[in-house]
């Protein structure tokens, strides 16, 4: 079995590696070797030593795949970062790991980009990655030295399974973003799972929407299927005006998305007839049960809701390949990790018993950088790590997430879970969208409220939805407040905060625009 990223990919396998739509660019996977030593060998020649961290502020392209696999290959730490941050927030994240080398697109240091500037505050070094077809090889050109100034050309190294190989950080919906080290073993044994259970071969081709500075676009819907010696397409970025013709045009046959980019798909003009699709893979976000029942029979194919998060190097759960059961409003049965539902002191409950859910296996972080106090908190004794989500165990064994502790809803003792309330909204037929959260209440300390979107073209207020969610939920989990908003805010890939929800609600509450 593989364990490192430098090992794991298919030299035997006869199909391409990569696509790259609107191009000429199709690399085998001798190819993607040969690019990627060539990478790392000017890594190498600028001072890139092992356990050197490098920023890689790249969108989703062939310079992205090469920066990434040359600096896990040299033994470096590479930190993939979302292109589109502003200054301030380049900054924290390179201070944070201290990184040596900042790794932007062609032009961006002419154009004083944000990750430029924040290289410079923190004396990291400044290098463009551009694709160069004459040369048929992805250039590295150091622009500003920084703290490489005077280093002298290093070996060229080999990975280690136990090398630290990816930093990413938690998306800080609880306090500052903690830095998560994933090495090499962590990574390849998730790339292992994800290819055992949806069962990828070198047959299967994936079309990729998530964006590579996430770990869900990077594991699920990148290094594991390279894994499997199958193909994967890498557009640009996600469109949904282009979405179905690369993917028929370049043969895919499956695709892992959040719930927003299958609700997007669903309202954009299908093609006809549908393409034949083997699965639909549906992770990082709750996929409310009528967005599930819409997926299958709008494109017939069977959906997979996944459960993963970053410290577990994505998957943790997923719901299996047909024959075997999938059950939508769960995230399936244990893939390669151990599950077990537990009580606040640790203790392990029975099934069907709501608790902490825990998860403990080969590709888990043993813990967070320089961050003792999370690590005693989200981390039992004999291993097991703390998810901070709410759930229980069916009979069979599949998870149900009944929410996130800390956003519980604890209105005068009842806990509410707000994905509950989000299905129950989002069940209506005019709502597009519907996330929950907790106001603060005199009576009972919290309630419940909500923000809404509506679908284009329909009309519903908030009576009309307070009856309607009245037909599936107990009383005192009814939104005392409703809010109608355009769109709804969200990170960069995809997911909702409701934290930050909630403070856009009750800013609009206070301003003299409010809409109750």
């Amino acid at each position: 079995m593989a364990n490192t990223l430098s090992n794991a990919f298919c030299p035997w396998s006869a199909g391409p590696a990569i696509i790259v739509p609107h191009s000429d660019l199709t690399l085998s996977y001798s190819d993607l070797h040969r690019l990627t030593t060539s990478f790392q060998r000017s890594l190498a020649d600028i001072g890139i030593a092992p356990h050197s961290a490098v920023s890689i502020a790249l969108p989703n392209n062939l310079e992205f795949i090469v920066s990434f696999l040359a600096t896990a290959s040299q033994r470096a730490i590479a930190a993939p970062l979302n292109p589109n941050y502003k200054q301030a927030e380049f900054e924290f994240y390179i201070d944070d790991i201290k990184s040596a080398l900042v790794i932007v697109p062609d032009g961006a240091f002419a154009a004083g980009a944000p990750a430029v500037k924040a290289a410079r505050r923190f004396n990291a070094a400044v290098a463009e990655a551009k694709w160069c077809p004459r040369q048929n090889r992805v250039l590295l050109v150091l622009k500003e030295k920084g703290g490489l100034q005077g280093k002298a050309a290093v070996e060229l190294a080999f990975a280690e399974p136990e090398d630290i190989a990816l930093v990413l950080h938690t998306s800080g919906t609880t306090g500052k973003p903690k830095a998560v080290p994933l090495t090499h073993k962590n990574l390849t044994r998730t790339m292992h799972n994800i290819v055992a259970t949806y069962q990828l071969t070198p047959e299967d081709r994936t079309y990729l929407v998530m964006p590579l500075f996430h770990v869900h676009g990077l594991q699920a819907g990148f290094l594991a299927p390279l894994l499997s010696g199958g193909t994967v397409i890498v557009p640009a970025k996600f469109s949904a005006s282009e979405f179905w013709h690369d993917f028929i045009k370049y043969r895919a046959n499956w695709y892992t998305a959040v719930p927003t980019i299958h609700q997007i798909l669903l309202k954009s003009p299908l093609p006809s007839p549908i393409p034949p699709i083997r699965f639909i893979r549906s992770c990082s976000s709750p996929l409310s049960p009528t967005t599930f029942h819409a997926l299958e029979a709008t494109l017939h194919a069977p959906v997979l809701e996944a459960y993963a998060m970053t410290e577990a190097a994505h998957q943790m759960t997923s719901n299996p390949l047909p024959p075997a059961a999938r059950k939508p409003g769960t995230v399936g049965i244990g893939q390669g990790v151990e599950v077990r539902i537990l009580n606040s002191d640790g203790t392990p409950l029975p099934q069907g018993s709501e608790g902490e859910i825990c998860i403990r296996g080969v590709n888990v972080t043993k813990g967070y950088i320089n961050n003792d106090k999370a690590n005693q908190e989200s981390f039992t004794s004999d291993g097991f790590f703390r998810t901070g989500d709410q759930g229980k165990l069916d009979s069979e064994g599949y998870v149900q997430i009944t929410g996130r502790i800390k956003e519980l809803i604890n209105r005068g003792g009842e806990k509410i879970s707000p994905i509950e309330v989000d299905n129950a909204l989002a069940a209506h037929p005019a709502v597009s969208e519907a996330v929950s959260f907790a106001l603060e209440s005199e009576l009972y300390g919290q309630e419940v409220g909500a923000a809404v979107v509506v679908k284009a073209g329909d009309k519903v207020t908030v009576e009309q939805l307070k009856v309607f969610v009245a037909e599936k939920l107990s009383r005192f989990k009814i939104p005392t407040k409703i809010w109608f908003i355009d769109v709804m805010p969200k990170t960069a890939t995809g997911k909702i905060q409701r934290r930050l929800v909630a403070e856009a609600m009750l800013k609009r509450e206070a301003g003299p625009k409010a809409k109750l």
